[in-house]
């Protein structure tokens, strides 16, 4: 076999098969294929796509390349969660202790680093003094034994080749494709173990995906890979054209979802929040219906079951679980700034892609996954979608150390409200759910 063959052959529009995928995958991850063959097998694939089985072939390739976690000691219900990425995406930190509190469920959890305009789980994680997100994998395995919930930054060690691959694919333009896309995240998530997978696609201007028609294609692809590997995955696609929540930035995300779990929703956040939990929950056959979740969560919340549970896994991670009554242990900004609205009416909308960008000024996100990111910079949104303004109402403040890009990051929070002077309609957040 020749990858240069591999190559004329993808050109030709023809489909791969099993044995020629996992020759150019171990090839390249062991060195014996170049850095530019695969580049233009990459563009090649690019240009052609891929059909439903080789883009499973690729998957399960990249799955067997590395260690696959094994947690079938744990039980049959281990659950595990995967967002696409958006603005103010806190969800992960409530969908953790909620279902962990839910029975029988165990949550595990294994996240990279957040690149792109804002930090991931593990950044806001990270904001919790002496929180520990390298976990060996006994660690990991024992921690969830005993209390149900885990979280752990991902090594290398699981889907090595999709690392090597995407990093390729980073500086090669090669991104931006559904099938490379489904088979990235997927043979991450089967290689962590977890037998139920809810996958929160985004689409909207600040999702990496922005129309509704090529997000339903991602998620329809993920959930067929998913069932031809035998594992159980749900995709729920959601809205993604405003910021989530009020917060956005790393402790500011992490100090919401804690009063979230104390029983302070924005309702943004709950539908989105519930909507993943029941959803995955009746996978399992555990409830009968959503409602049944639904007022489970609500009592376990009420109960204070929930903040406990999250209390025990700092606790077990090392961090200071203070940080759930005294928000001062975060740390804080050397600035504030009030943003005040300049007219009457209501808020119709706020720019997600926009305050993604003043949060990128302010020091929140990284460009590489080596650079080093402000935990306590960030936005709070006085103002969401729908509230009533007055002129010179407060409607966003924006926490900052640095006043180098500052101006930058004031002018994309201004531009992002937009204002009317009726109030708009309610906004439905979920949009499909594929299984």
């Amino acid at each position: 076999m020749n990858i240069i063959d591999l190559i004329e052959k993808k050109k030709q529009k023809q489909s791969l098969n099993q044995e020629e995928i996992e020759y150019f995958v171990n090839g390249y991850l062991n060195g014996e294929i170049e850095d530019y063959q695969i580049s233009a097998l990459l563009m090649a694939i690019y240009f052609v796509g891929m059909d439903i089985d080789e883009t499973t072939y690729l998957t399960k390739a990249m799955v067997d390349s590395g260690e696959i976690l094994d947690l079938s000691s744990l039980g049959d219900y281990v659950i595990d969660k995967h967002s696409s990425g958006g603005v103010g995406d806190k969800i992960t930190m409530m969908f953790m202790p909620i279902v962990a509190s839910l029975g029988d469920f165990k949550v595990a959890k294994l996240s990279g680093r957040g690149l792109g305009h804002t930090g991931g789980t593990i950044d806001k994680f990270e904001s919790i003094p002496g929180f520990n997100v390298n976990l060996t994998d006994d660690k990991f395995l024992n921690q969830l034994r005993k209390i149900n919930i885990a979280l752990s930054s991902q090594t290398k060690t699981l889907a090595p080749a999709d690392g090597k691959i995407y990093a390729l694919r980073d500086v090669t333009a090669t991104v931006n494709i559904i099938p490379l896309i489904a088979s990235s995240i997927v043979s991450k998530k089967i290689a962590s173990g977890a037998n139920y997978i809810v996958l929160d696609v985004k689409f909207g201007v600040g999702a990496f995906i922005q129309s509704k028609k090529d997000a339903t294609i991602l998620a329809k692809t993920m959930v067929e890979i998913g069932k031809r590997l035998n594992k159980k995955i749900i995709a729920c696609i959601t809205d993604m054209n405003m910021p989530l929540g009020h917060a956005i930035g790393n402790s500011l995300e992490l100090i919401e979802a804690i009063e979230f779990l104390k029983g302070n929703m924005p309702n943004d956040l709950k539908e989105i929040t519930y909507s993943l939990i029941s959803t995955i929950i009746l996978k399992t056959g555990k409830f009968k219906t959503q409602t049944d979740v639904i007022n489970a969560i609500d009592e376990s919340i009420k109960s204070g079951k929930v903040l406990d549970i999250f209390k025990t896994m700092i606790n077990a991670q090392n961090g200071d679980c203070n940080v759930l009554s005294n928000y001062s242990l975060f740390g804080t900004t050397k600035n504030q700034y009030i943003i005040k609205s300049n007219q009457n009416g209501f808020i119709r909308n706020i720019d997600a892609l926009k305050i993604a960008k003043a949060c990128k000024f302010l020091g929140a996100g990284r460009v590489r996954k080596d650079d080093k990111i402000d935990l306590n910079v960030g936005i709070y949104l006085n103002k969401h979608y729908g509230d009533k303004v007055n002129k010179n109402e407060p409607i966003a403040t924006i926490y900052y150390n640095n006043e180098k890009n500052f101006l930058e990051a004031l002018q994309n929070v201004n531009e992002a409200f937009e204002y009317s002077s009726k109030m708009p309609p309610t906004r439905t957040l979920l949009y499909k759910i594929i299984e």
